[in-house]
């Protein structure tokens, strides 16, 4: 294989790897839709989101009813939220939520990835002064009057909806969620996602190589593995 080849497979290798990501990504929210509530997007109105993101990023059919059952229980094992909290390279926070059905081989798996990284996987509760827990939507801007949804959302609990570029990003306390959720459904928007998330309220930065390198391998281990749902920290870049 040529130089110009060779350069190509490895963007190509890149690209592949970046798309596999994404789909695992939109995957493991049907997952978490369907073990919440039903297996129906009819009447599941989070699946409905997750499903319908799912078609847009062109995810296989059959990955998303795999997803579906997984999540129902379907094959005959039971799945079990459970979050872990640690601090990497450099001080810099990192929350961790899973969806395990061996707790041992998760909890295992991230402390490993912790100690590789130069971090260290800390008790559950050390990280609730750093990471506040928000309700948020992203909504399509078009056939959606701003005016009118911003004063829909509002009455419904919403605390910001702000544009950007072609969506609407909405934020509001935990317990405007179905608040918010319901309203859409009246006013017949379906976001493309909705989902309960944690924003840091306060920063780590550096410009430390080693910390930055130790940064990005921890993420990418916790995010490549299969019960990892979804990884938080409250990193600065500089930049």
């Amino acid at each position: 294989m040529g130089r110009k080849s060779a350069k190509i497979a490895t963007r190509k290798g890149a690209a592949d790897k970046a798309r596999g990501q994404v789909f695992t990504r939109a995957l493991k929210d049907v997952f978490i839709a369907s073990k919440s509530g039903s297996g129906d997007p009819g009447t599941n109105f989070l699946l409905k989101v997750a499903v319908e993101r799912c078609k847009k990023l062109n995810v296989p059919k059959d990955n998303i009813e795999k997803a579906i059952k997984k999540g129902q229980g379907s094959d005959g094992v039971g799945y079990e939220d459970v979050n872990y909290e640690g601090y990497g390279l450099g001080g810099i926070a990192v929350f961790v939520e899973a969806s395990s059905n061996n707790g041992t081989r998760t909890v295992g798996n991230v402390r490993s990835y912790f100690n590789k990284c130069k971090g260290s996987l800390g008790v559950s509760g050390s990280l609730e002064f750093i990471f506040e827990r928000k309700a948020r939507f992203y909504i399509p801007v078009e056939g959606v009057d701003e005016d009118e949804l911003t004063l829909n959302l509002i009455d419904a609990g919403a605390e910001e909806v702000e544009r950007k570029e072609e969506l609407f990003e909405v934020f509001g306390p935990v317990d405007s969620f179905g608040a918010i959720q319901e309203k859409l459904q009246e006013i017949n928007v379906t976001p493309d996602e909705a989902a309960l998330i944690r924003i840091p309220v306060s920063y780590k930065d550096s410009d430390d190589d080693e910390v930055i390198k130790q940064f990005d391998k921890l993420i990418g281990l916790l995010e490549e593995d299969e019960d990892v749902v979804t990884v938080y920290h409250n990193f600065e870049s500089r930049e």
